[in-house]
């Protein structure tokens, strides 16, 4: 429960900041926050340390500007927002859960709030850049392209399963002894999830090219299925992590790229005993919140201010009943998706192959 309180408590503390994001997140920030105020938040989780105690370092972090907080209510200076959902093939199976939240945020902003699901994330892409659109739920792959072509920044990220990112994965058999680094899986033979997968194709390709052990001859979709065919023996695209893994384990392949997880959700235990965690490529991040580049910060900090209330039991439903996030936290384009927005722009042609993923009107 105090765990619970914590978090809530320092989500309240970040979205009434003006200049700053949560700072548990935030690098710089970090750097700025005293040890005794970080055990104390530890302590008190744990029940070690009383209330007093624990709002004492917050107050302290306030008086010291670490954590600004305005006096000022945010306010919203448009008459009418408009949100994009996810795109789906049927509309209807997310709309009934996406006028709920329309409902609660006219409830708490006081103004006109219209849901847009389109088939295709072009659609929101285009919206966002003439202005139909102030603000959308995104996967971290489209909502990376909208901000390289609109401008859109990411204001919140979501949380699921506790965390704000899950871990690209290189896996082989146990008995494997040949693959002990990402650079070893050249010359082998590879099993994809897909040519838009995060954790099963953009990472560790992305990485393999960002760090110079593959070179791109060309600017399209073309040069990067050459590149994948001059650097592995064979590369497969099996469309999942489970028939990725299930080629690893009948000898299929040498190597499956995937998350952490996938192992223990998708095999028995017998089998997720023959695999063998070659190295981990770091963090994928998850759906995310953009707004428009022309959104005020009036506008913008009420929005967030207004969503985070998703967060509180009260409320909770609605959020988990979207796309099963547990909350949102503050965050920016830079912070949530930056590292890996790199790997998509060095993989040529993969943005439009992103996009066409998503759409479902083909």
């Amino acid at each position: 429960m105090k765990q619970k309180l914590l978090f809530s408590l320092i989500i309240t503390i970040s979205v009434i900041s003006i200049t700053t994001i949560l700072f548990a997140q935030n690098a710089e920030a970090q750097s700025l926050v005293p040890e005794w105020i970080k055990n104390n938040a530890a302590w008190w989780a744990e029940g070690t340390v009383d209330d007093q105690t624990f709002l004492n370092g917050i107050e302290f972090l306030i008086e010291n500007n670490v954590i600004h907080v305005s006096s000022n209510d945010s306010s919203i200076d448009v008459d009418k927002l408009t949100i994009g959902f996810i795109p789906l093939e049927k509309a209807g199976e997310i709309t009934p859960k996406a006028e709920a939240l329309e409902q609660f945020l006219e409830n708490r902003l006081g103004v006109d709030v219209e849901i847009v699901v389109p088939t295709k994330y072009e659609s929101i892409i285009e919206g966002m850049r003439f202005g139909h659109i102030d603000a959308a739920f995104m996967d971290t792959g489209p909502a990376w392209i909208t901000h390289q072509r609109t401008g859109a920044e990411a204001v919140l990220a979501e949380i699921v399963a506790g965390k704000v990112n899950y871990q690209a994965t290189v896996w082989t058999l146990a008995e494997n002894d040949s693959i002990h680094t990402l650079e070893d899986t050249l010359g082998k033979r590879v099993a994809f999830t897909s040519i838009t997968g995060s954790s099963g194709f953009v990472r560790p390709m992305g990485t393999l090219v960002t760090e110079g052990h593959i070179q791109i001859e060309g600017n399209d979709i073309v040069a990067l299925q050459s590149a994948l065919a001059d650097n592995f023996e064979s590369h497969t695209f099996t469309g999942g992590y489970k028939a990725a893994l299930e080629l690893l384990l009948n000898g299929n392949v040498d190597v499956a790229f995937g998350s952490d997880i996938a192992p223990q959700k998708y095999l028995e235990q017998k089998d997720q005993a023959k695999l063998r965690a070659v190295t981990t490529l770091g963090p994928v991040p998850s759906h995310v919140f953009m707004v428009n580049a022309d959104m005020s910060d009036s506008t913008k900090d009420a929005l967030v201010n207004a969503l985070v209330e998703l967060n509180y039991d009260e409320n909770n439903e609605i959020l988990q009943n979207l796309y099963g996030a547990e909350a949102l936290v503050p965050t920016t384009t830079t912070m949530h998706i930056g590292e890996f927005g790199i790997y998509i722009d060095a993989l040529t042609g993969l943005d439009q192959e992103i996009l066409d993923k998503y759409n479902k009107s083909k």
